[in-house]
């Protein structure tokens, strides 16, 4: 099977240090027509399934609505210059936090940028933008990658092309993460660059198409480089040029990448910084390989289950790639090489160790197979390398008896529905036809363009039909709900928080309701809502420790409930949804400035608080609660733990409840914390639940009801689970008191409060005394100073920033300086500079080449 005649080698061997033509009129053509069938196949499935901007179903499900809707909505903000914020900071997400790490992540893929043109309130339409034009340029620039690995019909590679632009990764994986769209063009990006250093050319160029694809997205472009560095690795070995030669394009390729990247390296030392800087992401651990049925169904279109690699490029690309082995006009060495890279490629996927190194040695929290994409452009490759060399019938035969055998090994799979069977079968019966019928009237040009017509009509429908199906399964699932993002409930809400933003004074908070996880981007205002893979550990210890909730250990910070949680962070604003869960009530409240004064030198250091309570009085600077002891009273007995936490039993379904006896002064509100609990709390003959889970889920303070007159209440707990809660999980809010401590803020606050994109400043009256606490989170990249002093990193009181005065002073200054900028800057500037020594010395040579040619033709005359 796999062995050729010295003639057929010879006959099919090209020399890959060929110079080649520049790219013809006829393969621009094909490779924009490749991209107007993956994008036109997709929009018409959106429009069947009635998917936005087609149909009245949101796009916005998982992280689209939880993050990129919001951040795309941000980044209008930003571009409009209608935030508070800059590019290195965010004034409106989680009470302040870093932004440009964000921005290098989420935000470079330059379609994202599409957003400047459209109205705020349709952010949607160019986030659906970027996925669809990202599809329709790798599909492009795919087409030009497979023609300068192989010649052949540019029309037919550009039919390949389809099936790499809107693969099951792309349907499944990419399409909820506009960032990773982009990774979709860095691989035939890099393809192309790899193919110029084997050729000795454009190194310049090429470098600049290595930064390109790790500046859009440098999660995705990674795992390009890993795989067209094994795709260049394969083609090295097939090569024919002499070793010498050989390796001087393997060490041209590395100078290349590694230039590259470091032109690219503020995208990677900021990322990697707020990385190393962020709340813990939850231990994620591989749970084993897929069944041999899944994984091999998986390369059948049509279906969508989970967990497995997402590996499927449509029927013909799968065809080809079974064709291979079989095509003698393939020498056999290169059908070896191609058919072994593919085979470890697929088995790195499903072992550990290659898992973590395709992921950058962390193990993803969600899919373990995101690298999958990396396989989808090896099999177009390859099947381009058996369609190139044109297959014979008998051999097409082979390809799909081989395609019947995986059908009939995936067969019992869930994957396989009634789609996956239809495209495989109907479809692959089709395709079959049509190439055999291509390669018998291959010298017939008239009747081959029809065929490839009618092959072009088949691989539209089909992908789109592929587009809905995987749609329509995973649409079906309850977790994929659309998140509601800028309904006509959100502009309400919007304009709401907007119509009472009196920014940097007090802040407007929308809330600790979701429309999704990043609000405050998506409503406007600031709020402590803020869902990302960079927040802050500061951020989220300081706001979980003076009672706001968290989800996903962290990751996605909420906002205050609570009234001294929303006079410590001065929000004079917010909306409440607890009283109207169809709507909102906007209400506005007495708050203390954003910028406050604490006598003395208050800090966090040598603080022990016993409670919450205790922990937001020393912030506030007064006391507001009265923290009471729990009296049991009956049910299973709590028992005290010697960590100072009570330890509750728990009680079997209809059991008695654990109660307690609570004593506070009549008429104070009471609130409950226990910030991992998950059961329920009765009190005052109200029931309510909390899902607390230590360390992924934090609840928020819970309000109990009003104190009555006899100052006395029974408190009583319902879990089935044991666990433990604070040993002073209740408090009692005084609101006269309460109201005095924020009197006595704004008696003794700045006489001016002003805010720059990073910085923040206020003004006291000469020789004040104290601290000046900044309601903002004390993350790293701060610097403050007094009266133009010394620059130096804030301290800190409940996480926040604090700048003592010293024996007086009147002006503290503070500016924000993102970790990791400045040694990105300083390896991106020493990567321009190679680039321009390199493009004079090419000058240079090439001027003195022609000195010496004019030099040698005057001496022969």
């Amino acid at each position: 099977m796999l062995k050729t005649s010295p003639v057929d080698q010879a006959a099919t061997t090209e020399r890959t240090s060929r110079p080649r033509p520049r790219l013809p009129g006829a393969q621009t053509a094909a490779a924009t027509l490749s991209a107007v069938i993956s994008m036109g196949a997709y929009c018409l499935a959106m429009a069947v399934h009635g998917t936005y901007p087609f149909g009245s179903r949101s796009r916005a499900v998982n992280d689209l609505g939880n993050q990129f809707v919001p951040f795309h909505a941000h980044l209008w903000d930003l571009l409009r210059g209608d935030t508070s914020g800059d590019l290195f900071f965010n004034w409106s997400s989680g009470f302040g936090v870093p932004f440009l790490g964000d921005f290098f992540t989420y935000l470079m893929n330059p379609f994202s940028w599409l957003v400047a043109l459209f109205p705020r309130d349709q952010v949607e339409i160019p986030v659906f933008l970027v996925t669809l034009l990202s599809a329709g340029l790798a599909a492009f620039l795919m087409t030009i990658l497979l023609g300068r690995l192989r010649p052949g019909s540019p029309w037919l590679r550009g039919l390949l092309s389809v099936g790499y632009a809107v693969s099951a990764w792309m349907i499944s994986d990419g399409f909820s993460d506009p960032m990773w769209m982009w990774g979709m063009a860095a691989f035939p990006l890099l393809g192309i660059a790899s193919d110029w250093c084997l050729r000795g050319r454009h190194w310049i160029l090429g470098t600049l198409l290595v930064f390109a694809s790790w500046a859009g997205n440098f999660y995705i472009a990674a795992m390009a480089t890993i795989g067209m560095g094994l795709v260049f690795a394969v083609r090295l070995l097939l090569d024919d040029a002499p070793a010498r030669q050989r390796l001087y394009a393997l060490l041209r390729a590395g100078a290349m990448t590694a230039t590259g990247i470091l032109l690219a390296a503020p995208v990677l030392t900021v990322g990697l910084k707020a990385s190393k800087l962020s709340q813990p992401a939850p231990d994620a651990t591989y749970e084993g390989p897929p069944g041999y049925a899944d994984y091999l169904a998986h390369l059948l279109p049509g279906g969508l289950h989970a967990p497995a690699p997402q590996v499927s490029v449509g029927i013909l690309p799968l065809l080809l790639v079974f064709t291979l082995p079989f095509v003698r006009r393939v020498p056999g060495k290169e059908r070896i090489a191609w058919c072994v890279l593919l085979v470890l490629v697929a088995l790195s996927y499903i072992w550990t160790p290659t898992i973590l190194l395709w992921h950058g040695l962390a193990m993803p929290n969600g899919s373990p197979y995101r690298a999958s994409i990396a396989l989808t452009a090896m099999l177009v490759i390859v099947a381009w390398m058996a369609l190139a060399r044109r297959p014979r019938p008998k051999e097409l035969l082979y390809g799909a008896l081989v395609t019947a055998v995986v059908v009939a090994l995936g067969a019992r799979s869930i994957y396989m529905v009634r789609a996956a069977w239809l495209l495989t079968i109907g479809g692959g019966v089709l395709v079959l036809a049509l190439l055999v019928l291509l390669y018998r009237h291959r010298g017939d040009r008239r009747t081959r363009i029809a065929l490839t017509g009618v092959l072009a009509c088949t691989v539209f429908l089909s992908t789109a039909y592929t587009v809905f199906s995987v749609t329509a399964i995973r649409d079906s699932s309850a977790w994929w709900a659309p998140k509601r993002t800028l309904d006509a409930h959100a502009l309400a809400a919007r304009a709401a928080v907007g119509a009472h933003d009196d920014w940097p004074a007090t802040r407007s908070d929308p809330g600790p309701h979701e429309f999704a996880n990043n609000d405050p981007m998506l409503l406007g205002g600031e709020g402590g809502s803020y869902y990302s893979s960079y927040v802050p550990a500061k951020t989220a210890e300081a706001l979980q420790s003076l009672g706001a909730g968290w989800y996903i250990q962290g990751r996605h910070t909420l906002s205050f409930t609570d009234p001294v949680g929303r006079a410590i962070m001065g929000i004079g604003s917010y909306l409440d949804w607890a009283k109207n869960p169809d709507g909102f009530v906007q209400r506005s409240v007495a708050a203390p400035p954003v910028v406050t004064l604490r006598p003395g030198g208050a800090t966090d250091a040598g603080a022990h608080d016993t409670s919450v309570f205790a922990r937001q009085e020393r912030v506030l600077g007064a006391t507001v609660y009265d923290v009471p002891a729990l009296v049991p009273t009956g049910g299973p007995v709590a028992t005290a733990r010697p960590g100072g936490e009570l330890h509750l039993p728990g009680n079997l379904t209809g059991g008695k409840w654990t109660s307690f006896n609570v004593s506070c002064t009549p008429g104070s509100q009471a609130y409950w914390y226990a910030p991992w609990y998950a059961g329920s709390v009765q009190a005052f003959g109200v029931t309510q639940g909390q899902h607390g889970r230590a360390t992924m889920t934090s609840n928020t303070m819970l309000p109990l009801g009003t104190v009555p007159a006899s100052g006395k209440f029974t408190l009583a707990l319902g879990t089935h689970k044991a666990q433990d809660i604070p040993m002073f999980p209740v408090g009692c809010l005084n609101p006269a008191k309460l109201k005095a401590a924020v009197q006595e803020l704004k008696a003794t606050a700045p006489v001016k409060v002003t805010a720059g994109g990073h910085s923040i400043a206020a003004t006291f009256r000469k020789g004040t005394t104290g601290t000046a606490v900044i309601a903002t989170p004390a993350v790293t990249g701060w610097q403050c100073s007094v009266d133009g002093g010394a620059a130096r990193a804030p301290g800190t009181l409940g996480g926040l920033m604090a700048v003592n005065l010293g024996t007086g002073g009147s002006h503290v200054s503070c500016s924000f300086q993102t970790p990791g900028l400045k040694p990105g800057l300083l390896a991106s500037g020493l990567a321009l500079l190679v680039l321009l020594a390199v493009g004079v010395g090419g000058v240079i040579r090439t001027r003195s080449s022609r000195t010496s040619l004019l030099s040698s033709s005057h001496g022969k005359r």
